[in-house]
């Protein structure tokens, strides 16, 4: 059984604008304008257009469906991720990692479109050839390099994706974190009293005063530099 040609909005030559038409920058302005109003799951065509002014015919001259779409607005959010041309890889991994969490908390619902979807449009494409640039330059080769950069990547998903999750967790509980965190400690003391030092690091937290999101904020920053820190010894 053959596979099922791969196909992208990337490998189409770009169409210009019609007539009195829209454009596909407007076009994809709007979509993540509806993203970030209502999430992915009302991403439709029809409501695009509708929220355009537009029939589908204005819509399906940039994109043949919503896949194709839906990876335009992903590229949108890796604009928002900015490596340095000159950096040095630390850097370049710093600003990369701190570049794609903050694309993803101020963009939710791209958490469940990366890896789902294929990054290869310019802006996703520009900040993968600098980072990857900055730890070749440093001397991460063959396989090391890949991995370096993979190990970024990966840390800096593994660590957002869960906000992301805690954090509509909260909004559809109608919660803020400091709300949810309090909801949350006494079912984490009864299901924790069998495991006393689970247990007695929860309660290290009881009654103090504390904004979660800066305690993930300075998790993910411990994180990346451990990572850093451990990548560094491979190039000695």
């Amino acid at each position: 059984m053959s596979a099922k040609p791969f196909s992208s909005v990337w490998t189409r030559e770009r169409k210009g604008a019609r007539e009195q038409g829209l454009s596909r920058d407007q076009i994809v302005r709007a979509a993540v304008e509806l993203l970030d109003a209502e999430g992915l799951d009302a991403l439709s065509m029809r409501k695009l257009g509708a929220r355009l002014g537009a029939g589908a015919t204005s819509l399906y001259w940039h994109v043949a469906n919503k896949d194709e779409l839906l990876e335009l607005v992903m590229d949108e959010v890796y604009g928002m991720v900015t490596v340095p041309d000159d950096a040095g890889w630390r850097q370049a991994a710093t600003a990369f990692a701190y570049g794609l969490r903050g694309a993803i908390l101020e963009h939710p619902w791209s958490a469940s479109l990366i890896g789902a979807l294929p990054a290869l449009g310019p802006n996703a494409l520009a900040a993968a050839d600098n980072l990857m640039a900055a730890f070749a330059e440093a001397g991460f080769g063959d396989m090391d390099l890949d991995y370096a950069v993979a190990a970024v990547v990966a840390f800096t998903l593994g660590a957002t994706v869960p906000e992301v999750a805690w954090s509509r967790a909260a909004a559809e509980a109608g919660a803020d974190h400091v709300e949810m965190q309090q909801a949350i400690a006494p079912v984490l003391e009864k299901l924790a009293s069998e495991r006393p030092r689970l247990r007695e690091r929860y309660q290290t937290y009881v009654g103090k005063s504390f904004d979660p999101a800066i305690a993930r904020r300075l998790s993910f920053d411990f994180g990346l530099m451990a990572l850093l820190d451990g990548l560094g010894t491979r190039l000695h």
